[in-house]
This record gives structure tokens, C-alpha cells and sequence, in this order.
């Protein structure tokens, strides 16, 4: 069975970022003046890669200013910056690689995480939406925008998020460390409440498995509605199941 968890805070982990090659130790010197934009992005890349992200900013900067209309340098130094925990500057490079390339989506996106993490949920679906407009084939995209929703208690929408990003990508929600952005949960009573949703999302899909293990999750933070699974219809085809009435049981009649 697939491993289900509801993650307290976020993950600073955004789109991209899982594209960056691994390459060869960097050097402590390098002349940076003799080396073509292609040369400095990879050495970027290969600094990010070694989590040197110093190093990998310099080479981004230097990267971008021989290569100054490309979107995708300024959205790797936004995420340079990001890892360096400079969340002004992050968002600087971000909206200028957006505005180099307005149909770059990675961009869009990294702009919302930046609000997300600054807990500018508002902003953050903002842009999140802008990224699914661009490219509403990206699972990361909508399970964003789902964790926007979710954090300002707009449980509907971030439903109809998370199931797309299901459709998309069966694995979309599992904790891959890969995924996005994840619900800013802050108390044991939104951890039951997402637990909940995130059970009828899987029992609409027929996917038992999963379904059983967040009313499990449901159950043991408190959740207060439990006896709603004879309620609700997303679980109609599966209450005569006992695994199902063995972690909630059916109501006495």
C-alpha cells in the first residue's frame, strides 16, 4: 500500500527543481568572463546539484547578463535564491523570468510559492491559476493551487484540484518530495478535515487502499463527522465493504 501522509507546514520544493542535472564537483575558481551563457548555467546546475547555491547564484547572474532575454536562467537564480532563503530576491527573478516569457508556467508557479510561503494565500492562487491556465496538464500546478484553496478553508476547490492532479498523475499527491506546495495545516481539527476530503477524493477514484488510510489518519486526529461516510455519496459503492466498517462503524440501525 502506497504511503499517505498530510505534512504540517510546506515543502520549499518547486517546479523545476527536480530537472537540475548532477554533474561534477565546482570548482573553488573559475573565470567566469571566458565562459559562454550555456557554460555557466551548467555550472550553475552542477553547484545547485551540490547544494552550493552561492556558487550557483554568481553563476546564474553571470549566466543571465550575457543572455539577458532568457526566462529560463532568471527562474533557476530565482530558485538559487530560494534555497538560499531569500524570498525578496527569489520573487525578483521569478516575475522577470514571467516577464521575459509570459507563457513561461514554471515561472508563474514559482511566484505563487513565494507567496504561499510568505502565507499569502490569496496571491499564491492568484498566480497558481495563472500557471494552470498556461499548462493545465502539470499535476504540480493544480496540487498548488489545491493547497491555496485548502488554506483559506476553501475545501471544494481544493477538491476539484487534487482529484484533476489525480487524474493527471496517480502519484500526484503522494509525498515524492517532488509534487509542489503542500497544505499549510496548522492544527490537528484541518489535518482530520483534510484527511476527510482527501478520503472522498480516493473513494470517488474506487481507490480503496488509500481511502481506508486517511479515515484512518481522519479518525485518529478527531474528526468529528466520521459517521458522514454513510452519508456522503463518494463512498456509496464501497459501504458494504468490512474493511470499510471496520474503521468506521455503520451506524446502528
Amino acid at each position: 500500500m502506497r504511503s499517505i501522509t498530510v505534512k504540517i507546514g510546506m515543502m520549499a520544493v518547486l517546479a523545476m527543481l527536480s530537472r537540475y542535472s548532477v554533474g561534477q564537483a565546482v570548482p573553488q575558481q573559475r573565470d567566469m568572463s571566458s565562459m559562454s551563457a550555456t557554460q555557466l548555467e551548467k555550472a550553475g546546475d552542477e553547484a545547485r546539484s551540490l547544494k552550493d547555491f552561492p556558487e550557483a547564484i554568481r553563476c546564474f547572474e553571470a549566466a543571465s547578463k550575457k543572455d539577458p532575454k532568457n526566462s529560463v536562467l532568471y527562474n533557476k537564480l530565482g530558485l538559487a535564491e530560494l534555497k538560499n532563503n531569500d524570498l525578496k530576491d527569489a520573487r525578483f527573478y521569478f516575475e522577470k523570468a514571467a516577464k521575459r516569457d509570459s507563457k513561461n508556467a514554471d515561472a508563474v508557479n514559482n511566484i505563487g510559492a513565494v507567496y504561499y510561503m510568505q502565507r499569502n494565500y490569496n496571491g499564491a492562487a492568484k498566480y497558481f491559476k495563472k500557471a494552470v491556465a498556461l499548462d493545465e496538464t502539470r499535476p504540480t500546478f493544480h496540487v498548488n493551487l489545491g493547497a491555496a484553496w485548502f488554506s483559506q478553508k476553501k475545501t471544494e476547490r481544493a477538491v476539484m484540484e487534487y482529484a484533476r492532479a489525480l487524474e493527471l498523475d496517480p502519484m500526484a499527491l503522494q509525498n515524492s518530495g517532488k509534487v509542489g506546495v503542500t497544505a499549510q495545516i496548522a492544527s490537528p481539527e484541518e489535518r482530520a478535515q483534510f484527511s476527510y476530503m482527501m478520503a472522498k477524493i480516493y473513494a470517488k477514484r474506487g481507490d480503496m487502499d488509500d481511502c481506508l488510510q486517511c479515515l484512518r489518519k481522519a479518525k485518529e486526529d478527531g474528526y468529528r463527522n466520521m459517521a458522514n461516510v454513510y452519508k456522503d455519496e463518494e463512498f456509496a459503492r464501497m459501504r458494504d465493504n468490512p474493511k470499510l466498517q471496520e474503521v468506521v462503524p455503520p451506524p446502528a440501525k
